[in-house]
């Protein structure tokens, strides 16, 4: 293999054949030359000609061919991640265009668990909904189930939640991690203590979530038997916090979500920071790509705040 620095083409935009790297994007993602010829229904040479013209232009070798496919050479990892940009800059051109025409109308359809605290989420329903004014936003709020299997089913398009394992029919991208923590009220004895040993704690009263309960939660619980003595339930979040926060029993809230009442000094956490639970909150959407505008204009509005935060 020749190490010799391949010469900048300065008008390589201009030469090139941009359907050489839509071709190269599909001989990576089906594994091999062989395979991309079956998946687009074209001769095997055909294929093997573009990659080698594309290789042409760049002055490098962007693939090996190996035993059970191909294998991305740095140069080739470095023209992937391009060229995926690149197409998904073009699969945003029509949505865009409808937005700068403000031609965009519809329906945006989300689901979400309750108490979720997401500044990002927010300002990018309000960022969308000035740019968008003619889109109507629908949330609806259910377990984290529920938001799950309403995106599998089609009956929303936009979910935000938990999972406790991956479905490969869903796209996952993180939007904030929850912590979670133990909270009891002012008339609760143990009000203005930590504790350390959870095993104490069993035979208090406990509110219970119901199936909104995130599993890393239900497996703390048990293996302390917290929640023997189940003295309140209430499957929406704000509902279990007003019973915790009016003395019907002990119970876990997400951190953001409870506060306030904690900054007001009507709720308090009986665990040290260090042992509260965390786990990934996700923005969420079916896997196949084709969106209508309103929602996929909605998706990118709400992933660009998120990415900006982790950036900063």
């Amino acid at each position: 293999m020749s190490d010799r620095i391949p010469v900048i083409d300065r008008k390589f935009a201009s030469r090139v054949d941009w359907n050489l790297m839509r071709t190269f994007v599909d001989i990576v993602r089906a594994g091999g030359i062989g395979a991309a010829a079956r998946q687009l229904n074209r001769q095997q040479p055909s294929i093997s000609a573009a990659l080698k013209r594309l290789e042409e232009h760049v002055g490098t070798e962007l693939l090996h061919r190996t035993a059970t496919g191909v294998e991305m050479t740095a140069a080739g990892k470095a023209m992937m991640a391009l060229c995926e940009e690149m197409l998904e800059a073009a699969r945003m051109v029509p949505h865009q265009i409808a937005q700068a025409t403000r031609r965009v109308e519809g329906i945006v359809r989300i689901q979400i668990i309750s108490g979720l605290v997401s500044p990002e989420f927010d300002e990018a329903i309000a960022s969308f909904h000035r740019r968008n004014p003619a889109i109507h936003i629908e949330i609806r709020v259910s377990p984290w189930r529920g938001v799950l299997d309403s995106l599998e089913q089609g009956e929303v398009e936009i979910g935000v939640g938990y999972d406790s394992s991956v479905r490969g029919s869903l796209m996952y991208e993180p939007l904030l991690v929850e912590r979670q923590q133990l909270y009891c009220s002012r008339t609760n004895p143990y009000f203005g203590y930590h504790v350390t040993r959870l095993g104490e704690l069993k035979d208090e009263g406990f509110v219970l979530t119901g199936e909104d309960e995130i599993e890393q939660i239900t497996h703390l619980r048990r293996r302390y038997r917290l929640g023997t003595n189940v003295s309140g339930a209430a499957e929406d979040i704000n509902e279990a916090r007003r019973l915790i926060l009016h003395g019907v029993g002990i119970g876990f809230l997400p951190v953001l979500a409870a506060e306030a009442e904690v900054a007001r000094g009507r709720l308090w956490p009986l665990l040290h920071a260090d042992f509260e639970p965390s786990y990934d909150i996700f923005l969420l959407a079916r896997s196949e790509p084709a969106r209508d505008t309103a929602t996929q204009l909605f998706w990118d509005e709400v992933l660009r705040r998120v990415r900006a935060k982790q950036r900063s």
